[in-house]
């Protein structure tokens, strides 16, 4: 306009540069700063985690039945070769400082008892009793063959827990497994990667220098 203050035209404004998404499969990503062996670590990382989803339920699956298997066994003998009976208690058994509390209910105490054994032949034993009976009282037992106090067969609680911890315990291995191929290969790829530098620079070392 004639006569007036030219008015000044602001540059155009340039979008704030985004910043890259730190995502885990960053190495697929096309860039020119992209090397062949970042996307080599990127596959290999691709392939060990679709191998340790696919290892570990069935590496659980195989612990736990194996496990299953073994311990329904074991409680099998147990049952056959003990069997349980009735002891009397011979002297009182402490009370525990804390009655009623969890561990009251846990708590055991080595007392002396007299129980028949499956042979008929009576025999006295210690062994561990919960706390406050006293004497003359009579607890559950169990015996072997042998007449030896021995704990009960394995219940089926405990069969299943152990089972779990089993395959709890496979699916760990598994993805340590899997972790520990994943950073050896990462550790394997950035001693290359160095070495590949230190030749890059004793070729391009002496051409800077001499230029300077």
């Amino acid at each position: 306009m004639a006569g007036g203050t030219p008015e000044t035209q602001s540059p155009a404004e340039e979008p704030p540069p985004e910043d890259l998404p730190r995502v885990m499969l960053w190495r697929l990503r096309r860039s020119p700063l992209r090397r062949r062996n970042d996307l080599l670590q990127a596959w290999i990382g691709i392939g060990l985690l679709a191998a340790v989803l696919a290892a570990a339920p069935a590496a659980m699956f195989l612990a736990g039945d194996t496990a299953y298997r073994h311990y329904s066994r074991t409680a099998e003998r147990q049952h056959q070769a003990r069997e349980p009976g009735v002891a009397v208690l011979l002297q009182d058994v402490p009370r525990h400082p804390e009655p009623g509390s969890t561990e009251d209910k846990k708590s055991r105490y080595p007392v002396r008892v007299r129980f028949t054994d499956s042979t008929g032949h009576t025999r006295t034993a210690k062994t561990g009793v919960r706390p406050g009976l006293t004497e003359g009282s009579t607890i559950r037992i169990w015996s072997d063959a042998q007449g030896r106090l021995s704990g009960p067969p394995l219940t089926t609680d405990q069969i299943r827990s152990r089972c779990m911890g089993w395959a709890i315990s496979a699916a760990v291995a598994v993805t340590t497994l899997g972790g520990i191929a994943y950073g050896t290969t990462d550790l394997v790829l950035r001693r290359y990667n160095l070495a590949a530098w230190d030749t890059a620079w004793a070729r391009t070392a002496p051409r800077w220098t001499a230029s300077t």
